[in-house]
């Protein structure tokens, strides 16, 4: 809309506010906005669990702009049926007011979709939203162009040339805008890649994280020459900026370089289970800086890749996920010795974690002063599912089964003699 046509709208608006008749516009705009609002309600379908994600953000999105859509619909299709007896001018102004707000929140889905993790993002739309309606209510009362002229003429020096405000707050926009753009689709090139079944988990973490830092890349260069900023600048930048960071950030390259390097040759994957810099758990995620291990009590560790590489890493499952366990337990002398070793491997073999093959097999371990020292050794395929509580289960069945068949588990026991000599008296 141009100027003169943004001051025509105005004028009517005001001239039918001050007319009795606007009560009609106003009952059309309220009518208009209950049925969209009940419609909307209406379409309020969610795609089946089993169906295609892109599908399923396709559904959302259309949850999100399904009300203001139908009212600006309805309003357009109510506008020139009215006309023909009344002023329109109100609804002329909500018009695009509901088209601002399809727009915003589409876009503030997509924003949803790039930052799926950021907890700031509710604070962050409403901000977004307040400004584009803002801009909106400045353009609509013809404020906006005499607020772009005064900040062409408002000038900062830089150097030795000058920048306008406008300028900046437009480089600003361009560069915000192409950002938001590369994260979007990084995102949906991440999602892309960790749902392909025919790569290895950790190449479509590599080929995911250097898809996303490339288009920040490409949308950085590809927005500078479109706001006037000479790309061969970004040498003498690029230059120093690599002196500063090869002294400063040697250790922050270092995570980066190692992540790689661990994420190409596969020696960690994740749901492995390792023990590195005492610390012994599942992988759960792993960055181009850093690798989570989750204990078994639910703790996270934040192992820094540089860690990874310097160090011994133990992982647990890395050619075979099976794990070998063993348990000790002491019996008595005179003790059927052979009937106990099999009753062991039995016992152990009735649970449904420990593996029938290799089978459990029982040890004499040791003479001991007090007893026979027995040692159970099993194995289980996942590890991740614990081991103490295989272990528990195991000796209270045998705890149990020894109570029941009398067989004895010794303590220790001393004999004190007191010898007694004549007092002298």
């Amino acid at each position: 809309m141009t100027d003169n046509q943004i001051g025509r709208l105005l004028q009517r608006l005001w001239a039918d506010l001050r007319d009795p008749d606007v009560l009609w516009q106003v009952g059309a705009l309220a009518l208009c906005v209950a049925v969209a609002w009940w419609l909307s309600r209406l379409a309020q379908w969610r795609a089946p669990d089993d169906s295609r994600e892109a599908f399923k953000r396709g559904a959302a999105a259309l949850r999100r702009v399904a009300f203001p859509l139908l009212a600006m619909l309805l309003l357009l299709a109510a506008r020139p049926v009215l006309g023909q007896w009344h002023g329109t001018s109100l609804l002329s102004v909500a018009i695009p007011l509901f088209g601002a707000l399809a727009g915003i929140r589409f876009a503030i889905y997509l924003l949803r979709i790039a930052f799926s993790h950021s907890r700031a993002l509710e604070t962050f739309e409403r901000s977004i939203g307040v400004l584009v309606w803002l801009l909106l209510a400045l353009h609509l009362t013809g404020l906006l162009p005499e607020m772009v002229r005064w900040m062409k003429e408002v000038e900062l020096t830089v150097g030795k040339g000058s920048l306008s405000l406008w300028t900046l707050l437009s480089a600003a926009f361009w560069v915000a805008m192409s950002v938001l753009f590369a994260l979007w689709a990084g995102a949906a090139l991440e999602a892309r890649l960790l749902r392909a079944e025919d790569l290895h988990s950790s190449l479509r973490v590599v080929f995911a994280r250097m898809g996303k830092a490339l288009l920040l890349v490409l949308a950085v260069l590809v927005v500078l020459p479109l706001i006037g900023v000479d790309l061969t600048v970004l040498s003498v930048f690029g230059g120093a900026l690599g002196v500063g960071l090869g002294f400063g950030m040697q250790k922050i390259f270092s995570n980066y370089v190692s992540g790689f390097i661990v994420l190409l040759d596969r020696s960690i994957r994740l749901g492995d289970v390792i023990t590195v810099d005492n610390q012994y758990g599942v992988v759960t995620r792993i960055t181009t800086r850093y690798m989570v291990v989750q204990s078994l009590t639910g703790v996270e560790a934040i192992i820094p890749n540089d860690t990874l590489v310097t160090t011994t890493v133990l992982n647990h499952s890395y050619s075979d996920r099976s794990v070998r366990l063993a348990v000790r337990v002491q019996v008595a002398y005179g003790t059927d010795v052979p009937a106990v070793l099999a009753l062991l491997a039995e016992l152990s073999a009735r649970h449904e974690r420990v593996l029938k093959d290799p089978a459990p097999a029982a040890q004499v371990l040791n003479l001991a002063e007090s007893g026979i020292d027995l040692e159970l050794g099993f194995w289980i395929r996942d590890p991740e599912g614990g081991s103490q509580n295989v272990r528990s289960d195991v000796l209270v069945t045998v705890l149990s089964e020894f109570q029941a068949r009398g067989i004895e588990i010794p303590f220790p026991q001393r004999h004190v003699r007191v010898l007694q000599g004549n007092s002298g008296n």
